[in-house]
């Protein structure tokens, strides 16, 4: 058996999923007076020019949440910019604020494109990012925002949405995506009507994207969030099955385009 370990490590390692140690960064930028201030996660030892994954926060800006998710996902071997979409030192105290601050957004959808844009430009000047090998990703919020830029015409390869809002109020802006689309919704999720899955399903269809929407039973909002408990009669719940099944239908997406 001692004689035939070897063998077997020169097997399966091939088959085993990369992770590396990661290094951050806090990156400040602005634009016609306003301060931001994003996280750049990287593969440590990076050799070369590596894919680069824009990341958007939930409605509570950037948070510990925000810095998990873009930590595992740079592990994975790509160059995360977790973008600031409110501005340096605004974030919302609690549900009150978070729901005003990300109704502004949604409400001007020119404001956050340009906000996203922003960010999109900061992560590809940073030296380890291959500006040709860029996606979007969001989480809640931040999924309706990765939509919306997608949605502006930015240059992405990708757009994932982690129980995301799916509501357009331009759906012929579908035709501006380049990338191709994975919305991945709770399929008890309270705050996603179905006439807006329905209508995100018309635009994709009638835009002639490459889409896919993966709809996870019994996951309700916020469900890659353990913050959010385990209680799915609150309307938002961690839920441990479809965290890693959506993940690793975000890993597969990114791996097929990358």
């Amino acid at each position: 058996m001692k004689r035939l370990l070897p063998l077997l490590m020169m097997v399966l390692l091939p088959c085993l999923p990369a992770f590396s140690a990661v290094k951050s960064k806090v990156i400040t930028y602005q634009k016609a007076g306003e301060t931001f201030e994003g996280l750049y996660v990287y593969p440590d030892h990076v050799k070369g020019k590596v894919p680069g994954v824009l990341v958007v926060h939930n409605w509570l800006g950037l948070t510990e949440e925000t810095k998990f998710q873009a930590e595992r996902i740079a592990a994975l071997g790509y160059a995360v910019f977790a973008v600031d979409v409110y501005g340096k030192g605004v974030r919302p105290k609690g549900p009150e604020e978070a729901g005003q601050l990300a109704g502004k957004y949604k409400g001007d959808r020119a404001l956050l494109r340009d906000r996203l844009m922003l960010g999109l430009e900061t992560l590809k000047a940073q030296s380890q990012v291959d500006s040709q090998k860029l996606s979007a990703l969001g989480y809640c919020f931040g999924g309706t925002a990765a939509l919306e830029l997608g949605r502006a015409g930015a240059d992405l390869k990708a757009i994932i949405s982690f129980h995301g809002g799916l509501d357009s109020p331009a759906p012929a802006d579908g035709k501006n995506i380049k990338g191709r689309v994975l919305a991945l919704h709770g399929a008890d999720d309270p705050y996603v009507k179905p006439e807006d899955v329905a209508a995100f399903e018309n635009e994709m269809r009638t835009n002639n994207v490459d889409w896919q929407l993966v709809k996870f039973g019994g996951a309700v909002h916020s469900f890659t969030e353990k913050a959010a408990g385990n209680d799915n009669s609150k309307g938002a719940a961690y839920n441990a099955k479809a965290d890693a099944r959506s993940f690793q239908a975000f890993k597969d997406l990114m791996q097929e385009v990358f």
